[in-house]
């Protein structure tokens, strides 16, 4: 899915570069998991993926997964280094910290996705469905 091979070293990107791309890794694995479900109406598609995708939703996984100690020691920098990156701003249905957790964890994504960690990233994100897909 990589058109070429990266000019630069992966690993020592910044890490709101990681989080952007891992905002669209999750954004493609939600969308895929709910297009699988059944679920194909746009609205619908739209208003499921919103719980998955969300700042709020993003923390709340976090939150999790370091409780039980998910993440690999490299992981957790990553995530740290997502957290403490300086945005520009904070978008108004979040507050701060809630915010500053989702970049980590779009930053995580972001880095296992482009270090071509595929195993890695589909157990992440089962953890992810497991977490804000209880019934």
């Amino acid at each position: 899915m990589k058109l070429i091979e990266p000019n630069t070293d992966l690993t020592q990107l910044n890490a709101l570069a990681l989080a952007y791309m891992g905002d669209s890794v999750l954004d493609m694995y939600i969308r895929y998991y709910l297009i699988a479900q059944g679920k194909v109406r746009p609205h619908r598609l739209h208003v499921e993926a919103t719980r998955f995708v969300s700042a709020k939703a993003q923390a709340k996984v976090v939150y999790s997964l370091l409780d039980e100690e998910f993440f690999t020691t490299e992981e957790e920098a990553v995530l740290k280094r997502g957290r403490n990156a300086k945005s520009g701003s904070i978008p108004k249905n979040t507050d701060a910290n809630t915010y500053r957790y989702s970049t980590g964890f779009e930053a995580v994504l972001g880095y296992l996705y482009l270090q071509g960690e595929n195993a890695r990233l589909d157990q992440v994100m089962e953890k992810v469905v497991a977490i804000l897909d209880e019934k």
